[in-house]
């Protein structure tokens, strides 16, 4: 009973008029970047974080508005999945699978609406489990000590780069790279400048605000600027879309997909650094040896689109779990908003729910909201939001280049950040080139000091004993799981992806048949 009046204060907050027009702009604004291949649920949040700061929103409004913006590009995603064939971010990948077809047989409509009812479904189921889940553990992060959270930042660390990462090396050097860049500025503890190289602008450390869009946006924009070739030209491709509303005897038959799905990516986004595609890959290879029995999955069956779309949309709202009840983001656009949360002022994890039950009511309460607005505006927008598959790079880079600039510049009035904005832009360039990958560098920017912190907290109680760090079950537990999230990758990694890669190959190849 507690929870569902928690809930009720929650809705009381997020049904004002400007929190709706915020939830109505980020769902909108966020299916229109998971549409267009290449920008995603994380660059969206990082493109417009600049504007929830310039617009001087407070906590529950800036919160609102980016977690809309994330649920948004989760269902935007598949648009051009089904559409092109070409995921727009990597969740989407096994839409592919049976959307495109289903495309090419001149049900485009229906596979859209579906996978928007499905995409529905996992984020609602998602977003009570969220509910039901989160409380629980923030009982059992109530036991945590320095040494215990030391444990639990090392166990974000080592599974950040996902169960189908094939080279834990470069992720470690990204973790490193990051938690490196955390040490700039004066130590809290001794007031001796590191690596501030006499720069006064760097004594407050580095704003991991400026370092998230430099390597998500402007990035971007460097890669486009590398190529020149993003004419959305060969993107405009004519493809029938047909009926838009799938029949009543279609959604009865997909609902146990979508229910079965959406539970295992729920389980698969709550896991530190599964995520959204591991959810999307493990629902579609469960329910197509489930259910699969005439072959039709890869050809255009309707449960090949539900499937993977139900869960990866449940992953996603299963990464906010650990965001909110450890402070541990459970995928890459979560360690993007976890960064939002510590730019105001905000401290994700056990304290949150007692400290300020306000913000965290009243998001949960704006997810549901955004759910319902997400289902409305997919199914008739559909001809809207594939329109914006034919926007040139050539437009769409300037305007991206223009938010992040004028944000910035908004939030802290300093030119030094502009140019240090432009340093991350050109490292995150240079480490897309190289397969770097740049959510790690975000965490350890992030979580660098508390981890260091919490390190000299535990030394210091225990006289400099470092046997402390594994002297509980618990922390003992952690750090079993921290080596067993960093060895599987590079066991099964390789298997993942050659699997996904492979069905891929597949359905392209019964498309051409």
């Amino acid at each position: 009973m507690e929870t569902l009046s928690s809930l009720a204060d929650g809705f009381v907050i997020a049904l004002t008029w400007q929190n709706l027009l915020l939830a109505l702009l980020g769902c909108f604004l966020g299916t229109i970047m998971g549409a267009l291949p290449g920008l995603g649920p994380s660059n969206g949040v990082a493109i417009l974080i600049p504007l929830a700061f310039t617009l001087g929103l407070g906590a529950t409004p800036s919160l609102i508005l980016l977690t809309s913006v994330y649920y948004g590009a989760m269902y935007g995603g598949r648009i051009s999945s089904i559409l092109l064939n070409i995921p727009g971010d990597e969740p989407a990948m096994m839409t592919c699978l049976d959307g495109y077809p289903m495309a090419q047989q001149g049900r485009a409509g229906e596979a859209l609406s579906l996978s928007g009812v499905a995409s529905f479904v996992g984020a609602f189921l998602a977003t009570w489990g969220l509910i039901l889940l989160a409380p629980q553990l923030v009982k059992i992060a109530l036991l945590f000590g320095p040494a215990e959270y030391f444990a639990l930042f090392t166990l974000a660390f080592a599974t950040l780069g996902g169960v189908a990462s094939t080279n834990q090396a470069k992720t470690a050097f990204a973790a490193a790279l990051g938690i490196g860049l955390a040490t700039v500025g004066v130590d809290t503890q001794t007031g001796v400048p590191r690596f501030t190289f006499g720069e006064v602008h760097l004594y407050d450390g580095i704003d991991f605000l400026v370092a998230i869009v430099g390597l998500f946006a402007l990035s971007e924009v460097f890669l486009f600027l590398e190529h020149r070739h993003g004419n959305a030209d060969a993107n405009s491709s004519k493809v029938t879309v047909g009926r838009l509303m799938p029949s009543f005897s279609l959604l009865k038959s997909c609902t146990p997909t979508m229910l079965r799905t959406s539970l295992l990516g729920f389980i698969a986004g709550v896991l530190p650094g599964a995520g959204a595609s591991l959810g999307s890959f493990i629902s579609y290879t469960f329910e197509k040896k489930l259910v699969d029995k005439e072959g039709t999955f890869g050809k255009g069956d309707p449960r090949g689109v539900a499937a993977p779309e139900a869960g990866n949309n449940a992953a996603a709202g299963g990464a906010l779990v650990p965001m909110l009840a450890l402070g541990v983001p459970g995928s890459g656009t979560t360690a993007v908003l976890l960064a939002v949360l510590l730019a105001l002022n905000i401290t994700p994890g056990p304290l949150l729910f007692t400290q300020q039950p306000d913000v965290v009511w009243g998001l949960i309460a704006a997810l549901f909201i955004a759910n319902f607005m997400l289902l409305a505006m997919n199914i008739p927008m559909i001809g809207l939001f594939t329109r914006v598959l034919l926007i040139p790079p050539r437009i769409l880079m300037p305007i991206v280049a223009m938010v992040s600039f004028v944000g910035i510049y908004g939030i802290s009035g300093s030119s030094f950040d502009l140019l240090v904005m432009v340093g991350f832009g050109v490292l995150g360039w240079v480490l897309r080139k190289l397969d770097v990958p740049l959510v790690p560098i975000i965490l350890g920017t992030l979580l660098g000091n508390a981890m260091e912190n919490n390190l000299r907290r535990a030394i210091t109680i225990s006289n400099g004993d470092w046997f402390t760090l594994i002297d509980s079950p618990l922390s003992l537990t952690l750090w079993s799981m921290a080596i067993i999230g960093f060895v599987l990758p590079i066991i099964f990694g390789k298997v993942l992806k050659a699997r996904m890669r492979h069905m891929k190959k597949d359905e392209e190849g019964s498309v051409i048949d």
